[in-house]
Formats: C-alpha cells, structure tokens, sequence
C-alpha cells in the first residue's frame, strides 16, 4: 500500500401509353368502275350470281381522334450529390495515460487479471517475495512492463520488506541491494520507489540509485509518498529524466472511488497532456474496473503507454 506523507470522470413504375389506332368496321365493296377509255371489253356482270366479298380495310394511317390516356404526372426531383459518410465523432480529450500496478508478487492470483489488460500496462514487483521471479516471468511473458518495486525506508517506520534501501548505508551497499534485486526479477525497463519517504528525501541517497539507473540503462519513477522528495533534485544533478506519480487510485479499493480517481486523472492528462497513475494488485475490483474503462478512454482520445515510454519520450 503506498505511504503517503502528503496530500496530493416505389418509385411508381410509369409506363408509355400504348398507341391506340381505331379500325373501322368491315364493309361490302362496291363495284368496280370500268373506264370508258379501256380497250378492254368488261363482261357483264351478273350482280345475282357473283358473291358480294367483303374487303379487309387496312387500319386508318391517322390515330383516334381521342386523346390518348396520360401517364400520372412525375414531380421533378432536383438531383441532390450523396451525403458524405458520417465521421466518427471527433475525441473530446486527449493525453498520455499511464497506469503502473505496483506490489506484485506476493499473490499469482491477483496478477493475472492484470495480465489480460488490452492495453499498455507497466506492473512493478516487489523483490524477495515467495512468487517475485514467477511473476516477473509471466508479466513479461504477457507482453506487460516490468519495474522493480524497489522497497525504501519510510519515515513511518513501516516495515519495507526484502531487499530494502536505509539511511545510513553507503553507495556500495546501495548498489548492492539494487544488483541483487535485478538479477531475481529482471531484466526490468525501470525502477519505482515502495514506500521510501525517508530515503527520496535523502538526495545523495537518490543520486546513487539515479546513476545506478542510468548504467543499467532503465528509468526511474518517482512514486511521490512525500511532497519534499529530492528525486527531481538528483536527476537535474545527473542531467536526467525521471518520472513521477500524480493519482494513486486505490487509497479506497471501492469501485466508486477508484473510478473517481481515475476520472481525476484523465482530467489531469487533458489539461496537462499526461497523468500516471498508480494503483495495486491487491485490489479486487481495479483489474476488472480498468478493463471495463479502457475502450471508452480510447475513443475518448486518449493514448496508453508504458512508464518506461513515457519517461524516454523525446518530447519530455
């Protein structure tokens, strides 16, 4: 659990009228006409004997006189050019998030939800613990970054756990403790702080841990549990970048709550352009909510990515 010293959402189908020509009753033909002028000499004809032939009369060349039957009128349509398609809407948000899940590796059982997330996710594990090497395998393994959880001296004197930082060791000891850590764990992309209070005040402490990390070529991420760390002190010294938490979202592991202080934190990342976020994997309810979250953040157009690609973006 993070200690903290200070206080930091039809168409009508229309047809052609047919042509409609009248034919006109047959009639009995009347005899032909012989011209007084012909050479030939027409025989009588007896009128009594010859049947009377009724001629087919070819149809009259000129339509009725009716009107032909008018289509229904058409009303004109003026040709409109198609609509475009409909853009999806435009995201209202925009930032960089980055969600950091620390204390893992007491439980293998409360890590693998995490490792289901379908976005980036950087998971810290505490070193010396039953399942520490186990978990950092599978984190990897999962496609998720690992950070060494490094455990500090609080100011509270709560116990750190294995594989701790105290005032009072020198840098030999200090680089010590921090070898030892990696080799059961990594390789890891990064460091953050567990507990710590008394030693990121120290700055000469987190000089040594600064230019550990910058040897090894990984990053560190101030975890923030006091307002007076010197860790921003110390990277300036080194001339380096270093990282920092701004929300801790499971202070109350409560949906409600931890839903509230995320929406602190997207709100945060689109005022600021960034906000990282850390919370645990010992609360039950931050592995579903984050899943259940995570395609609306997405179109709301914000960007997830790893603390180690955060910290080394060139932007920063």
């Amino acid at each position: 659990m993070p200690e903290l010293t200070a206080s930091e959402t039809p168409s009508q189908k229309t047809e052609a009228p047919e042509e409609r020509f009248t034919q006109e009753s047959p009639t009995v033909a009347e005899p032909v006409a012989v011209s007084k002028s012909s050479p030939e000499k027409q025989a009588p004809v007896n009128s009594a004997t010859k049947p009377k032939t009724v001629a087919e009369k070819a149809p009259a060349n000129k339509p009725d006189k009716r009107q032909p039957a008018k289509a229904p009128a058409v009303k004109s349509v003026a040709l409109e050019s198609a609509a475009p398609p409909e853009l999806p809407p435009k995201p209202t948000r925009q930032g960089i998030l980055v969600f950091i899940i620390d204390d893992a590796g007491n439980n293998l059982t409360e890590l693998e939800p995490f490792l289901h997330f379908p976005g980036p996710l950087t998971i810290a594990v505490l070193p010396g613990l039953p399942h520490s090497a186990e978990t950092a395998r599978r984190i990897r393994a999962a496609g998720k970054e690992v950070f060494l959880h490094q455990p500090m001296e609080a100011i509270g004197g709560q116990d750190p756990g294995p594989g701790a930082i105290y005032t009072g060791m020198n840098t030999a000891e200090i680089l010590a403790i921090l070898n030892k850590n990696i080799a059961e764990i990594g390789p890891v992309a990064g460091i953050n702080n567990h507990q710590g209070s008394r030693i990121t005040m120290d700055q000469q402490a987190m000089e040594t841990v600064l230019a550990f990390c910058r040897e090894q070529g990984i990053c560190f991420l101030d975890s923030r549990t006091t307002a007076q760390t010197a860790a921003p002190a110390a990277a300036r010294k080194l001339g380096i970048k270093i990282g920092a938490r701004n929300i801790f979202i499971d202070n109350e592991q409560t949906r409600l709550s931890m839903s509230r202080y995320i929406e602190d934190g997207l709100t945060l990342a689109a005022h600021n352009g960034s906000a990282v976020m850390i919370g645990h994997t010992w609360s039950p309810e931050l592995a579903p909510l984050l899943a259940d979250l995570y395609q609306n953040i997405i179109v709301q157009g914000y960007t997830l990515t790893t603390a180690s690609a955060f910290i080394n973006q060139p932007s920063r």
